[in-house]
C-alpha cells in the first residue's frame, strides 16, 4: 500500500463519533457498507450507518467523509436524515461478515474473519476492503483458540459474487469503470426492465452522474420507477442545474412531492433555477461555483480548486464576491483563472489579481448571447450576475453544448461510437 494512506480496521470505527465541520457531534457509527464485486475484487466501501442522538439509523456516504483520524469520523455536516434501507447490492461489514466462514484461496482451510481493513485509495475519492484477519481453526463455544493472520482481500474465498445469478450486479461489475456518459450508453439500450433494475443497483451519486447524461425520457422513466425518497436522494445528488432541468419535465404534483422530500438547501437551489427560462443563462448555470473573498489567498483557491467532485469547467476559475459566499453571493468582485493561480505566489491575495474586464452574464441572456460570449472570450465556465450585482451561479460549456445540439445528438454520438467500433 502507497505510503501516507492509512489503513483502518473497521472493529476500531464501530461506535466512533461522528462530528460535523463545526466539531459538534452528530452521531456514532454503527456499521460499515460495502459492495461486493464479480470474482476477488475488493469490495468497494460505499459508506457508513450512523446512529442519531434520536437512535434513528440514517446513511453517510464516503463522498461526505472528510476524515477518519484519531479515533472519529468528520463529515462535510451535510447529513441525510432518512432512515437507512439496506439495498439488495449491498453488505454490512460489522452485521454480515464479521465472524463468517471463509476459506482460505491457497489451502482450501476454513477460517473465521474476526477483522477487517479499509483504506483510501491514492489520488481517488472511493475506498476499498483490502486485508482480511481471521483466525484458523473450527469455531465453537470452547474453541476460540488457533492461529490468527492478516491476508489480502483476494486471498480468502466466500464473499465475492458469483458470476452467474446475481442479476444486476454482475452487469455494474462489467461496467463499473466506465465514464458516466457510457454507462448512460448501456442503459439506454437495455430494455426498461433490465434498466429499472441496473438503475437500482446503482448508489445514488452514480445513478445520479449517469441521469445527467441519458436523453430525457430516460430521464424520467427511471426517476418514475424509482420509490419516491430515493428518487429524492438522487436528485439532490445531481448538479442543480440538471435536477431543475428533470423536474421541469414532471406533472407539478410529481415535482412538488419531490422537492418537498428533498433537503430544504438543494431543494432551494433548484426551485431558484427552475424560475427562469430553460434556454437562458439562469437556466444553464449551476448554483455551485467555487465562490472565494477577496482577502482569500492564491493557496486557499488551489485548495478549492483540487476538490474531487468538481468537474474540469467549474475548476477553471474562482469568483471573488464580497460576503455572504453562497449564491447568491454579496457584490460580485471578478474571476481569476486556473492559469493565474498557478503563476503566482501562495500568500497573494486573490483580490489583487482579479480579471474583472469581462462584462458577467445576465441570467435572462438568451442561450446564443451565451454561446457568443464563450466563443468571443474562449471561456470554459462564465459568471452569472443579477442587477444588484451579486453572484447567482455559473455557466459552463458543457450545458451550453447540450443545449444548442439537436434533441437526439446522444442517440447519434452512441451510434457514430459503434460505426467506428466495427470499423477498427
Amino acid at each position: 500500500m502507497a505510503g501516507g494512506v492509512p489503513r483502518i480496521f473497521v472493529s476500531h470505527l464501530s461506535g466512533t463519533a461522528v462530528f460535523d465541520p463545526n466539531g459538534d457531534q452528530v452521531g456514532r457509527v454503527r456499521d460499515l457498507v460495502v459492495m461486493l464485486r464479480v470474482g476477488r475484487r475488493p469490495p468497494r466501501l460505499l459508506g457508513l450507518v450512523v446512529e442519531l442522538a434520536t437512535r434513528r439509523h440514517i446513511f453517510l456516504p464516503m463522498t461526505r467523509v472528510t476524515g477518519i483520524e484519531s479515533g472519529e469520523v468528520i463529515s462535510t455536516g451535510v447529513l441525510n436524515v432518512r432512515r437507512f434501507e439496506q439495498r439488495p447490492t449491498e453488505r454490512l461489514v460489522l452485521g454480515e461478515m464479521l465472524d463468517r466462514r471463509v476459506r482460505l484461496v491457497e489451502t482450501g482451510e476454513e477460517v473465521t474473519v474476526l477483522d477487517m481493513s479499509v483504506h483510501r485509495l491514492p489520488a481517488r475519492r472511493d475506498w476499498e476492503v483490502d486485508r482480511v484477519f481471521v483466525r484458523k481453526g473450527k469455531e465453537g463455544a470452547f474453541r476460540r483458540k488457533g492461529e490468527t493472520l492478516t491476508v489480502d482481500w483476494a486471498a480468502v474465498d466466500g464473499f465475492s459474487l458469483e458470476e452467474h445469478g446475481q442479476g444486476a450486479e454482475n452487469l455494474l461489475a462489467t461496467f463499473e469503470q466506465l465514464r458516466p456518459a457510457d454507462l448512460a450508453n448501456v442503459l439506454h439500450h437495455l430494455s426498461p426492465k433490465r434498466r429499472a433494475e441496473v438503475a437500482a443497483a446503482l448508489d445514488d451519486d452514480r445513478l445520479a452522474d449517469v441521469l445527467e447524461e441519458l436523453p430525457e425520457d430516460d430521464q424520467i422513466e427511471i426517476l418514475g420507477k424509482l420509490k419516491e425518497e430515493r428518487a429524492a436522494d438522487v436528485l439532490e445528488a445531481m448538479d442543480p442545474d440538471d435536477a431543475a432541468d428533470l423536474l421541469a419535465e414532471l406533472p407539478e404534483d410529481d415535482k412538488e412531492r419531490l422537492l418537498t422530500l428533498m433537503q430544504p438547501d438543494d431543494a432551494a437551489d433548484v426551485r431558484r433555477l427552475m424560475a427562469y427560462e430553460e434556454r437562458t443563462a439562469g437556466g444553464l448555470m449551476t448554483t455551485e461555483p467555487i465562490v472565494l473573498r477577496p482577502d482569500a489567498t492564491v493557496a486557499d483557491a488551489l485548495a478549492r480548486v483540487r476538490q474531487e467532485d468538481l468537474s474540469p469547467a467549474l475548476a477553471a476559475q474562482v469568483y471573488v464576491c464580497r460576503p455572504p459566499d453562497e449564491t447568491p453571493t454579496g457584490k460580485y468582485l471578478g474571476t481569476v483563472h486556473f492559469q493565474r493561480l498557478l503563476r503566482d505566489p501562495p500568500y497573494t491575495l486573490v483580490g489583487s489579481i482579479l480579471d474583472d474586464d469581462l462584462r458577467p452574464l445576465s441570467p435572462e441572456d438568451q442561450l446564443p448571447v451565451v454561446a457568443g460570449f464563450f466563443a468571443a472570450y474562449d471561456m470554459v465556465a462564465a459568471p452569472v450576475v443579477d442587477e444588484g450585482g451579486a453572484l447567482l451561479g455559473a455557466v459552463t460549456v458543457d450545458d451550453v453544448l447540450d443545449h444548442m445540439l439537436p434533441d437526439d445528438w446522444r442517440e447519434t454520438e452512441f451510434h457514430l461510437q459503434e460505426e467506428a467500433g466495427h470499423g477498427a
